[in-house]
């Protein structure tokens, strides 16, 4: 049993996705706000990204780019990619966990306020030169 879990271990890590990525969990934003964001960047070149998260009015931009920008030193001292070779493969985020508050109304009642997080993450990978 103990030669198929290793075996299983060994398939999992080869299969691993090997690209440069960083993640950002528990940030207090809304993830349908930070994904106006992401949608800007999805498949451009990392300066081109940041160009376009510096000049973002949006109050998501700011912890989007310290991830992007996160997962560009990562790549480049994890990997050795050079960063004039990256582009952002895939940028998403996903709900993260939601604090649940309560605004007093009339008559002793209550309505719920969902204060809700995200979690971002931000995949690179390189450009593929065509022959």
């Amino acid at each position: 049993m103990a030669t198929r879990m290793r075996e299983k271990a060994a398939a999992r890590a080869e299969n691993k996705d090997k690209r440069p990525c960083a993640h950002a969990r528990h940030i207090r934003m809304s993830p349908f706000k930070v994904r106006v964001v992401l949608d800007l960047l999805r498949g451009k070149s990392v300066n081109d990204a940041l160009a376009i998260l510096e000049n973002t009015p949006k109050i998501a931009a700011e912890p989007v780019e310290k991830v992007l920008k996160s997962a560009v030193a990562n790549a480049e001292h994890n990997n050795d990619l050079a960063r004039a070779d990256l582009f952002v493969a895939e940028i998403y985020a996903g709900a993260g966990p939601i604090l649940k508050r309560m605004q007093p109304v009339s008559k002793g009642r209550g309505h719920r306020i969902n204060k809700r997080t995200s979690h971002i993450t931000v995949i690179l990978d390189t450009v593929k030169e065509e022959v």
